[in-house]
């Protein structure tokens, strides 16, 4: 069996969703003594956090049904742009659908929280100590659905930039 080029890219949208679905089921799972956990000091915790709203908690003093309803609903779409680049394209390179992939899996995960939950469970928390100052000290707090997104997101800009497409002219 032969599996276009581009669709065989969907096992890593699979890896970033149950990745990122386990990982919140087991912080999920943690009494709320457990939080904050201290992995490396003034560098690394785990701790427990609900965003209602989009990246950068955007939206999340407003968390009202309808806003939830919208911010799933725009989730929907997105996915399904992405999905549709993802099958769709010709003659892309891997680093273009492997970002698409990595975009497609954080997208589905966080939208499944906000289904379930109705906010995203983010748990990563870095600080950044290694710039002379930060815009954000700590890192917002995010899970492996938005590692999948940024990583996805990087990519596709270094593909565009490093790998432009050839147009027809002329």
């Amino acid at each position: 069996m032969i599996i276009p080029g581009r669709i065989r890219w969907l096992w890593l949208t699979l890896i970033v969703v149950l990745l990122d679905r386990a990982t919140k089921a087991w912080i999920e799972s943690r009494p709320l003594t457990y939080f904050p956990h201290v992995v490396i000091p003034n560098s690394f915790s785990i701790i427990l956090s609900r965003n209602s709203g989009i990246a950068f908690s955007f939206f999340s003093n407003n968390s009202g049904m309808l806003t939830r309803v919208i911010l799933i609903a725009g989730s929907v779409l997105i996915i399904g742009l992405i999905a549709w680049l993802l099958v769709s394209g010709r003659d892309a390179s891997a680093v273009n659908a492997s970002g698409l992939a990595l975009l497609l899996g954080g997208a589905a995960g966080n939208l499944t929280d906000r289904i379930v939950h109705g906010a995203v469970t983010d748990f990563l928390e870095v600080w950044v100590r290694f710039l002379p100052f930060s815009l954000f000290n700590p890192w917002p707090t995010f899970n492996v659905a938005d590692a999948g997104v940024t990583i996805g997101a990087l990519l596709l800009l270094y593909d565009a930039i490093f790998h432009p497409r050839k147009t027809n002219q002329g």
